[in-house]
């Protein structure tokens, strides 16, 4: 994916500056910023203090992971803001199946196998042998992804198989390369085949889906956000952001609106917030 042109320098809301606003494709990962004003208290110290009074050390600018911080993304021509969300509301919105499945996969305390048994008892459409994964496409088509287990870096990968997504009429494949790997989207009607960051959060309706990835300690993996839209019928991305924080769990609010868990570096630690964006129509 070729990367367009650079947005407009970053916003400046009540002293705070927002980060770069994003492209619609992938691009490096954003940098923060300093203020380019600050408000009378944050001046230099010389430029408050009457003549002959002791002088101050100026305060250092807001840290753009203060709590108030607003971030901005740049969806077409539409600038979209996240705002802080509510941990209670995060907290009592439902989890889609296969993303409370990967998260217990990641803290690789269950064997991937017999994951995958279980989850295929319950496909009709999906089944495994030997090292084939079979899908059986509504066309008539059969999809065939053929596990290679070597330790050759170059042709080393496993494909398991994750879930059947309904509302967007998708199978989930997760692809383990010899190092990373990635996620896969297969069409159940045609097979058609789409490469995606992690496992998909789904609206509502069908009508968008998301991907948020956290690797910001390894950095091993992209950190960000994808959106997607399957208004035609087929994934599209309209936008991806690769950022300095990371995106876990997002849950949708209604068929607008997220509300995930955002990872970012503190204090030499990974700290959390849960974070809100509203998609436009």
């Amino acid at each position: 994916m070729s990367p367009l042109r650079p947005l407009p320098a970053p916003l400046v809301l009540g002293g705070l500056c927002l980060l770069t606003s994003c492209t619609l494709r992938m691009q490096p990962a954003e940098r923060a910023r300093p203020g380019v004003s600050l408000p009378p208290t944050l001046l230099p110290a010389q430029a408050q203090v009457p003549t002959g009074a002791a002088r101050k050390r100026p305060l250092p600018p807001p840290s753009p992971y203060r709590y108030s911080y607003l971030d901005t993304l740049m969806v077409g021509e539409r600038v979209v803001r996240l705002y802080p969300g509510s941990r209670d509301v995060f907290e009592q919105l439902p989890v889609q199946e296969w993303l409370l499945s990967q998260a217990a996969d990641e803290g690789d305390e269950l064997d991937p196998e017999a994951e995958e048994r279980r989850r295929l008892r319950k496909a009709t459409t999906a089944q495994r042998a030997g090292r084939t994964l079979a899908l059986r496409c509504q066309n008539g088509k059969a999809v065939r992804l053929v596990n290679n287990p070597t330790e050759n870096y170059d042709t080393s990968v496993l494909y398991e198989y994750v879930a059947t997504l309904p509302r967007i009429h998708h199978w989930l494949v997760a692809v383990r390369l010899y190092e990373g790997g990635y996620y896969l989207l297969i069409d159940q009607k045609t097979g058609r085949q789409t490469v995606v960051w992690s496992p998909p959060s789904v609206s509502p309706d069908g009508s968008y889906f998301v991907c948020g990835s956290s690797d910001v300690l390894a950095r091993y993996e992209p950190s960000g956000l994808q959106v997607w839209s399957m208004k035609s019928g087929r994934p599209q991305l309209l936008w991806e952001r690769q950022t300095e924080w990371g995106v876990s769990q997002p849950r949708w609010l209604n068929n607008h609106t997220i509300l995930f868990e955002q990872d970012f570096i503190h204090n030499g630690d990974v700290d959390t917030r849960v974070m809100r964006l509203t998609l436009p129509d």
